[in-house]
């Protein structure tokens, strides 16, 4: 979702989120769920109240900010909440030994 495209020239990668965040109005409610669902799914892993607040806290700051027109856009564009959320869950369950360290991450 935040970095399946690489913009030629500049080397950004943008993902699915920030294109169907261009949608005015419904743009960014749209790419709430996927976000939702990595952290319902963490929740189901046994992440604890703080880690799930702070990946709630960073799908808030991208779904909110991204509603700005233009600003939101380019904000979106290089946030990635998302990769945060994987990569705050996947410290969390390396330090609970529940996933090996250094395994590859695939978000």
């Amino acid at each position: 979702m935040d970095t399946a495209i690489r913009v030629p020239i500049i080397g950004l990668r943008i993902g699915y989120d920030s294109i169907i965040g261009l949608i005015p109005g419904v743009g960014d409610i749209l790419t709430l769920a996927p976000s939702a669902w990595i952290i319902i799914e963490a929740k189901r892993m046994g992440a604890s109240p703080h880690v799930i607040g702070r990946m709630a806290a960073n799908t808030a700051t991208d779904t909110l900010v991204g509603m700005i027109p233009i600003l939101g856009d380019l904000f979106d564009a290089t946030f990635k909440s998302n990769r945060r959320n994987v990569a705050i869950l996947r410290e969390h369950l390396e330090r609970k030994g529940a996933v090996p360290a250094g395994q590859p991450q695939y978000a």
